[in-house]
């Protein structure tokens, strides 16, 4: 019998494993997945299922849980937080509803957090080009908790597109889930008791959440009104530390 050939080094399953493993290949999978997930929400809008159409069934912890696994999934597809807040007030009420948004919350950051860095960030990385995109990458690098803990507290940049921009960065995962959860408290409680509230708009509760919600927009918008000036200024220019002269070597010692 004859023995098996060997295949070479540059064989076509090698090949073609490299091809699916290339940036851009990694980056074309992202954006099917992106897409194929906006279609679906719009196709199907899931929103609905979690607000009046959630399982009898499924009640106390088990419902709790269920409803945070939905959750982060949905955000991660593009599905509005506002209207998950809300749907988690109506059939929770403010605390467990609250426990539910937020793990959901940080579940649904955890999920885009990792497609966008292991599918985009060394495909998209080489074109993070211009002033406005160079200041946000700088920003989200070098200060991660703190830049994201101000998104997340200030209503006015999409949930996704944070997710998606920290992954491309170089922010760790410890620092941009710590800042998601603590800085999402304040708006989703507030999303979450008027949902909880919403069968009697004329409460305290009702109107404390209303109002502070739009509170929060208007200090978003102030906030991004005065950083303006911080992002259209170029980034500074590293300059290389100059070398140090070495003193001429003396050939032979003292004798």
């Amino acid at each position: 019998m004859l023995a098996p050939v060997p295949r070479p080094p540059g064989s076509l399953a090698l090949r073609c494993s490299r091809a699916l493993l290339a940036p851009r290949a990694r980056l074309s999978v992202l954006a099917l997945l992106l897409l194929t997930a906006a279609a679906l929400v719009v196709l199907y809008e899931p929103q609905r299922l979690l607000s009046s159409g959630w399982p009898r069934q499924t009640d106390g912890t088990g419902a709790v849980m269920l409803f945070a696994l939905a959750y982060g999934v949905c955000t991660a597809a593009f599905v509005p937080r506002p209207v998950l807040n809300l749907a988690a007030g109506a059939l929770f009420g403010s605390a467990f509803g609250l426990t539910a948004a937020i793990a959901g919350t940080v579940l649904g950051a955890g999920i885009s957090f990792t497609l966008g860095r292991f599918l985009g960030q060394e495909a998209l990385r080489p074109m993070l080009r211009g002033r406005w995109l160079t200041a946000a990458d700088g920003q989200l690098s070098r200060h991660g908790f703190r830049s994201m803990l101000a998104i997340r507290l200030f209503p006015g940049v999409p949930f996704a597109a944070a997710n998606y921009c920290a992954a491309v960065s170089r922010m760790r995962y410890v620092p941009f889930l710590v800042a998601t959860a603590l800085g999402s408290v304040p708006n989703t409680a507030a999303y979450v008791v008027a949902g909880a509230q919403a069968g009697e708009p004329g409460s305290p509760a009702f109107l404390f959440s209303a109002g502070f919600i739009a509170l929060s927009a208007v200090a978003a918008a102030v906030v991004a009104w005065r950083k303006r000036h911080h992002l259209r200024a170029p980034a500074p220019a590293v300059v290389p530390e100059p070398e140090r002269e070495r003193a001429p070597e003396v050939v032979g010692g003292p004798r």
